[in-house]
């Protein structure tokens, strides 16, 4: 591939050295058929012009971009894995592959991939990703772009033609490699490595590459830890609100899966309510609901306390724990501002009366039990049109007395952007929703016939709900 003005190479990653990374190379894979490429990431890092062939070439057998990362890096991390400490982490089954600019905010983003093949810390794992769960990945991320969430991108999506077996689902199932395009691949099980080892210079040396590389404005804290802390607290807070106001459920919230720029990323066990339900778990092994619905600010609160234990070798404990106290007023902030973009409406002139008014709008979906679904809520009222609400297929729902605080409370705000209600999307009776059976219903026909066309259907829909919804995009 030419080298272009537009594609800017910036490999920071292997500046940190070999003990927070070790080489490895791509699995040579019977095939390499591709499925899925996402054009608008693609174009956001100057790489949208590549052919299909020489897409399949560097992101199907990972022959490196040009300037950029060679050989691939896999992470050494640990982690809490259901708050049981593991440290035999890394990656098992991914690497990082090339870091590069975005075009319109200047960020720096890394390529990383999932199903690659083995790597030292693969375990007795095979390194491999079933299609389908590159499928359901695929979805994962549109669907929760579509909705504001801070997520990585599913960037690419090749079929790799080897023949898996899994305890989970049938067997043999068809293989796949998937690159994923996100803010930072660096999570806080990478902090927690070196805290286990005692090695506070590389705890530092962490903290100085985090901060110049992806919060430059604390360049000049003089205490970096602290001050790190404090603003992975703050998007952290954001990520977890946003998930809530999506009604998403991760499902495996561990600390090796909560990563230093605040982005949702790897999916596995993830579902989206049907309907609101605080104990609605996605992962068939949460057996004690550990990582519920309603469980994740709490989750990610823990996560947070255990990147503080390993930032306390570097600092003092007293302002880490003040730090780690901004998480309660900044998540109910978020929350309240995640559920009004949600709804399309502008906040109030006072935080008591928006706060009161997202405690009624979830209250009015507990309260509509399984006869409301989630996402249809959102969709009935944007930008706060009751008469369109209650003409509605679930206007007779909306009319009984448990909605009547919600819109008695709604009636005071004011839409934003009212004339996202023209858009197409909001003039049929449903909204895109993403719920297990659907899943299911789109990988049945590729499956069974090679039939990808309900999975592209699908996501020409989703792009079309993030449009309608308007939303704030990624690196926003």
């Amino acid at each position: 591939m030419p080298i272009t003005s537009a594609y800017r190479p910036d490999p920071k990653f292997p500046e940190l050295g070999p003990e927070f990374a070790d080489p490895v190379q791509a699995e040579a894979f019977p095939k390499t058929i591709l499925r899925y490429r996402n054009q608008r990431a693609a174009a956001s890092i100057g790489l949208d012009d590549l052919t299909d062939e020489e897409w399949v070439a560097h992101f199907g057998r990972f022959e490196p971009l040009p300037g950029n990362i060679d050989p691939p890096l896999a992470q050494r991390y640990h982690g809490h894995q259901f708050r049981v400490y593991n440290p035999e982490l890394g990656d098992g089954r991914g690497f990082v592959f090339a870091q590069m600019r975005e075009q319109r905010i200047e960020r720096l983003l890394d390529l990383g991939t999932k199903g690659s093949g083995r790597t030292p810390w693969s375990r007795s794992g095979d390194g491999r990703l079933t299609l389908k769960g590159g499928v359901r990945e695929v979805l994962a991320t549109a669907m929760l772009e579509a909705q504001g969430v801070p997520t990585s991108r599913t960037f690419s999506l090749v079929e790799t033609g080897e023949d898996l077996v899994r305890g989970d689902e049938p067997s043999p199932t068809r293989s796949s490699v998937l690159v994923r395009l996100s803010h930072s691949h660096i999570r806080f099980g990478t902090f927690q490595r070196h805290a286990f080892f005692e090695r506070g210079d590389r705890i530092s040396t962490l903290i100085d590459h985090v901060i110049a590389h992806y919060y430059p404005e604390l360049a000049g804290a003089e205490d970096k830890a602290t001050s790190l802390l404090d603003a992975v607290v703050g998007r952290a807070a954001r990520l977890a609100a946003r998930w809530m106001a999506a009604g998403f459920v991760h499902g495996v919230l561990n600390t090796d899966n909560m990563n230093i720029t605040g982005e949702s990323f790897d999916y596995g066990p993830y579902r989206f309510l049907p309907h609101s339900n605080p104990n609605f778990t996605a992962a068939y092994f949460d057996h004690a609901g550990l990582y519920a619905f309603g469980r994740q600010p709490e989750a990610v609160f823990w996560n947070l306390q255990q990147l503080a234990g390993c930032l306390s070798l570097v600092t003092q404990t007293e302002p880490l724990i003040e730090a780690l106290n901004r998480f309660g007023p900044a998540y109910r902030q978020e929350l309240v501002a995640a559920m009004l973009d949600r709804l399309g409406l502008g906040p109030s002139s006072e935080e008591e009366a928006d706060a009161a008014f997202v405690q009624s709008m979830f209250k009015a979906l507990a309260e509509g039990g399984e006869r409301l679904r989630w996402e249809p809520f959102f969709f009935d009222w944007f930008c706060g049109s009751e008469a369109r609400a209650l003409a509605g297929p679930r206007g007779d729902l909306y009319g009984e007395a448990p909605f009547a605080e919600f819109r008695e409370r709604l009636a005071g705000y004011t839409p934003d952007r009212p004339e996202r209600l023209a858009d197409a999307y909001f003039q049929g009776p449903e909204p895109e929703e993403l719920l297990y059976d659907e899943i299911e219903a789109i990988w049945a026909p590729i499956a069974e016939a090679d039939d990808w066309e309900p999975l592209e259907a699908k996501l020409v829909k989703l792009e079309a709900a993030r449009l309608a919804w308007g939303l704030p995009a990624q690196g926003t």
